[in-house]
């Protein structure tokens, strides 16, 4: 509430304002304001009403090597991109990178240098936003972030990655992700943090540097796993964890 006079530097945005508080006559001059008992539901009701979806449109392409490569997608020397993967326009990959058969790289993805990326991996995916109406009805929050992936990272097989709701999604230089993981909207994962196969990093999750989160655990919405932080196999971590802690079981402890 007390930050509202940081949105008369800039005109015509939408502000979402609690409807118990009254409106400041000089922020109702400069933007639209919708008054909501819950921000977040504000925020998601007034893209569905006006039928804002954000989702990605077929876009002018051409075919190299029997891969799709959209107009405006930029390249860098000595990539190697396979027959079957899809390049979106808006993607941005460094020099000397792998890019498998049958990956999809949407929307606004910038991946850095001697990355590698093998089959079927989804990255840009929409993650999964909501709220529900007052009749019960699910809102679906449109996804306007991108992706970024730094130098040396290694994805497997069969991820997928979303973009971020409004932030990006960021993925650490020299960070390792196994096959079959599930990297959520909004996350972080520090430098050289592995990522074992079957792992679910739900929204606004994150990782310190060098973390080590095992096969089939799931890092709950909003917890941080702190920096050289080990999670043990097949577990649910719920709260923040520190730096250095080990934690193991359902609930992680």
């Amino acid at each position: 509430m007390g930050q509202w006079k940081n949105t008369l530097t800039v005109e015509e945005c939408i502000v979402i304002w609690p409807e118990n508080y009254p409106v400041p006559e000089e922020l109702a001059k400069k933007h639209v304001v919708i008054l909501s008992k819950e921000p977040r539901y504000g925020f998601a009701k007034f893209f569905y009403e006006n039928h804002v979806t954000y989702n990605a449109l077929p876009k002018s392409f051409q075919i190299k090597n029997g891969a799709v490569i959209c107009d405006g997608a930029e390249i860098g020397e000595g990539t190697i991109v396979f027959p079957g993967a899809y390049i979106d326009g808006n993607v941005k990959i460094g020099r000397n990178c792998y890019i498998a058969s049958g990956v999809r790289i949407v929307g606004s993805v910038q991946i850095g240098d001697d990355c590698i990326i093998r089959e079927n991996t989804v990255i840009g995916s929409d993650g999964l936003t909501t709220r529900r109406n007052e009749d019960g009805q699910i809102i679906t929050i449109p996804q306007f972030g991108g992706i970024v992936i730094e130098d040396d990272v290694q994805i497997g097989a069969n991820n997928v990655v979303c973009k971020g709701a409004i932030d990006d999604t960021v993925i650490g230089s020299g960070s390792r992700i196994d096959n079959c993981a599930f990297i959520s909207h909004n996350v972080k994962i520090g430098r050289n943090t592995i990522v074992v196969g079957e792992v679910l990093m739900m929204g606004s999750s994150s990782t310190g540097e060098r973390a080590y989160l095992s096969g089939n655990a799931v890092v709950r919405d909003g917890v941080s796993v702190g920096n050289d932080a080990f999670v043990g196999m097949g577990s649910v971590v719920t709260k923040d964890v520190p730096d250095g802690v080990t934690v193991k079981g359902n609930p992680a402890k």
